[in-house]
């Protein structure tokens, strides 16, 4: 194909024009139309055991930049554009994101479907949807406000397949019409992901901000992902969300097997299903009931749907874990209850502690629960969350079911979270040792040899200056924001919650400001940068957001303390902004609270691009700490054996630390200050600083001082920019443990089967720290050096004297010389 006169060709039938004439957006959907018309080619992967990855969010992203790099041809499209005149980036602007998910629950789906294609391993993800995602976030009096997100259009990725599957509601039926995207991994193979949805869906219902009459299910129900629970109503409708997602689901699947002729008491050769948390988990007894529908015995039904599921946990936060009330089940699918009931019963005869059981005494159906009973598999997403899980929130459950229970550390996909977010990166990595890390990511520690050599640490640098400019420019046009690129880049990006403590990152800064307005005088200006959404209903994560963004006004109208410091609120923080700013990054905020983070990924995409981690022993920071070791990142904090005691004993009390230092009490309360009072909304403030005074439930408090201290260790460790380059580059070489590639062969080995795989075949990766490989890279360089010395220099043959007066033979004696 000649690609630049089949874009020639597009643009002429669409707009009667030359490429060159054609604006970003008309260029956006001349890309659009190739793209899809060449996924169609792409072979589908085919097997005869298929993953159903099941999830209530995926946070996909735009999809053309990373279509055409697995496609192979993001280069050459780029160099086209740019010999028209035209710039790639500049045309993905224009390109709507999915709104199909949230944080790192749906970003991690989205990394994993495209594992699962580039390992041509058969399977679909499974969802919704949602026309309008969560929201789109927009800040108004230092406050956020949600509106509609809307994404959906005639011409987009989404497909159309035709099918639809009936849905029983206590209230009526339902019929899921079912729509495809494709996803092409980099083998050039594909899968799809599957959503379903209603045409019956009614946008107009919206009414100010994000709000909508709850109780029309027909008009709401694929709506908005999350939507508001602070009420009944909007309670009932996630339940209905839940059993729509997977009773069409559930459909489809047993619709696919029967496709290919299998009998459905092979179910479990044929299908796994990955419940993705616990949104999902009524896929058990649906699957069940539609079994028995079909004539199967209950007991077999059961059987086949525990050896096909298995349970993927994110959380030990109990909100998180969720437990719907019987009577809600009853409102919506009361088909189901029987079901669950029965599977109460087997439980109870498998274990009589009450805490295993699935129906609760207060009536509540603990999801979670049901999960871990009825599948082949519960696995934690990060070493430290999976020895948490066995040793105390999931302890119980542990001890009935050991071989159910399982590691698999999450990962990020390199095609976008390197190759698409930062070419120029990637090409310098490909200059050094090839391109054969981008399929297989453990290549990239043949990095660490270039850890010395000052060049290539000077090309890092430039390469994150120029990252940082181009995220200077991106704010500017969409927030109207100025950043100093030779500043520190300090960035927090992640949802709001309070466990995550974006409020101690905000104390932290306060400290910061307090000790400018003394008179000290950093050696380096700071650029913090937050990023992230609350959930419409969670109050206290709002009030956070208002704080920032009441004091990063304060910062930046002080002429003195604004040399030295910025604080920027990044609106409507998205995975485009996260493109943006996570190749930007100098350093990287992880500072959970020790026990609290399952896993993260944001820390995987920091470091993959060269930021230095800034954090807590929580979570996957516990992994690369010892992948880069002590030298290369800024661990701080309670450990969480520490955090789980205070829980246990339930002995921390915020005021005590506050009584012993008087400097934690001035910080916190700068929060309520003339200044803070002056620009911002006293009962908003106020609450925030009466919750940190009196509860701090994640510890803020707890852990500030150490933070302070390690930041202040990691803005004075960037003064020496050789130093700090050769952490970065560390950092970076260690980063391929973190591919989702490593991860989803992981979860195929030990938990799907679908084919073999010739890599990571044992549940536990060790992991080798970059000192470790140094040492053993430099002792094998000796041993060989060694080697060469003992071996004997070949002798020299004599020299003959030559006459000089002899005359050379001629060619043709020599030729018959050598004949004869």
């Amino acid at each position: 194909m000649d690609m630049n006169q089949t874009l020639q060709g597009i643009a002429s039938h669409y707009y009667g024009k030359e490429l060159k004439d054609c604006n970003p957006r008309e260029v956006y959907y001349i890309l659009l139309d190739l793209t899809k018309e060449l996924l169609k080619s792409v072979p589908s992967i085919e097997g005869d055991r298929k993953i159903y990855y099941i999830s209530a969010e995926f946070l996909i992203g735009k999809l053309l930049s990373n279509n055409l790099i697995n496609l192979g041809l993001y280069k050459e499209v780029r160099d086209i554009l740019e010999a028209n005149g035209i710039s790639l980036a500049e045309v993905e602007e224009y390109e709507p994101e999915p709104s199909l998910g949230n944080g790192g629950l749906g970003r991690l789906a989205a990394c994993f479907l495209d594992s699962i294609a580039t390992l041509e391993l058969p399977g679909y993800g499974v969802g919704l949807n949602y026309h309008c995602g969560l929201f789109h976030q927009k800040f108004e009096n230092n406050k956020q406000k949600e509106i509609p997100d809307p994404w959906l259009s005639d011409n987009c990725w989404v497909q159309d397949t035709g099918k639809y599957y009936p849905v029983h509601f206590k209230k009526g039926t339902l019929y899921a019409h079912l729509y495809a995207i494709d996803v092409v991994g980099y083998t050039k193979k594909k899968n799809q992901l599957l959503l379903f949805d209603l045409d019956c869906v009614d946008e107009s219902i919206i009414r100010d901000g994000i709000s909508f009459d709850k109780e029309e299910i027909p008009k709401n129900l694929t709506l908005f992902l999350y939507p508001d629970d602070s009420d009944e109503n909007g309670r009932l409708l996630r339940v209905y969300q839940q059993y729509f997602l997977v009773s069409a689901g559930a459909q489809m699947i047993l619709e696919d097997i029967k496709a290919h002729g299998w009998s459905l008491d092979t179910l479990s050769q044929h299908a796994v299903i990955q419940i993705n948390d616990t949104h999902p988990s009524m896929v058990i007894p649906e699957l069940i009931r539609l079994l028995v529908a079909e004539g199967m015995d209950m007991d077999a039904a059961i059987e086949q749907v525990e050896r096909t599921c298995a349970y993927t946990n994110h959380t030990i936060l109990a909100e998180a874990l969720e437990k719907w009330p019987v009577h809600f089940l009853n409102e919506v699918a009361p088909d189901l209850m029987p079901i669950i009931e029965y599977l109460d019963q087997k439980a109870r005869q498998r274990s009589n502690n009450p805490a295993t059981a699935i129906i609760d005494q207060e009536n509540r159906v603990h999801m979670a629960h049901m999960d871990i009973h009825f599948s082949q598999s519960t696995n934690g997403v990060a070493k430290i969350h999976t020895d948490i899980l066995k040793n105390t929130e999931l302890h119980d459950f542990y001890e009935l079911y050991p071989y159910k229970f399982n590691n698999k550390t999450n990962g990020v996909t390199f095609r976008r979270w390197l190759q698409a977010c930062n070419p120029e990166l990637t090409a310098w990595i490909i200059s050094k040792i090839g391109d054969s890390f981008l399929s297989k990511a453990e290549d990239l520690t043949k990095l660490l040899d270039y850890v010395d050599d000052e060049q290539a640490l000077e090309e890092l640098v430039a390469i994150k200056k120029q990252k940082k400019e181009e995220l200077a420019t991106f704010l500017k046009a969409r927030q109207g924001i100025e950043l100093d690129t030779d500043s520190i880049f300090d960035i927090q990006v992640k949802r709001l919650h309070e466990y995550k403590r974006q409020q101690m990152n905000l104390l932290s800064a306060i400290a910061m400001y307090q000790e400018i307005k003394a008179g000290y005088r950093p050696d380096h200006k700071v650029t913090i940068i937050f990023g992230a959404k609350a959930a419409p209903a969670y109050v206290l994560a709002k009030d956070i957001i208002h704080a920032i963004l009441v004091f990063s006004n304060i910062v930046a109208n002080d002429p003195v303390v604004s040399q030295y410091m910025q604080i920027v609120m990044i609106e409507n923080y998205d995975v485009t902004c996260a493109e943006k700013l996570i190749p930007a990054a100098n350093i990287s905020e992880q500072i959970s609270l020790a026990s609290k983070e399952a896993s993260g990924t944001s820390n995987m995409k920091f470091m993959l691009n060269g930021a230095v981690t800034l954090g807590t022993d929580d979570g996957a920071n516990v992994e690369i700490h010892k992948l880069v070791g002590d030298e290369n990142i800024f661990i701080f904090g309670k450990d969480s054996d520490t955090v789980i005691d205070h829980y246990a004993k339930m002995d921390y009390r915020p005021m005590d630390i506050i009584q012993a230092n008087n400097k934690i009490g001035e910080i916190v309360d700068f929060l309520v200050s003339d200044e803070m009072m002056k620009n911002g909304d006293p009962e908003s403030l106020h609450r925030l600083y009466n919750d940190i005074l009196n509860k701090d439930w994640f510890m803020a408090l707890l852990d500030l001082d150490a933070y302070i201290a390690a930041r202040k260790a990691a803005y004075a460790a960037y003064e020496n920019q050789k130093k700090w380059a050769r952490m970065a580059l560390i950092n970076i070489a260690m980063a391929g443990y973190f591919s989702s590639d490593r991860t989803i062969a992981q979860y195929n080995n030990d938990i799907w089967h679908l084919k073999k795989l010739g890599v990571y075949t044992d549940q536990d990766v060790e992991l080798v720290s970059a000192q470790t490989l140094m040492e053993q890279k430099k002792a094998a360089k000796e041993a060989q050096a060694k080697e060469t010395a003992k071996i004997p220099a070949a002798k020299s043959a004599p020299v003959k004297k030559v006459n000089p007066n002899r005359k050379p033979s001629s060619k043709r004696s020599s030729a018959k010389k050598i004949k004869k």
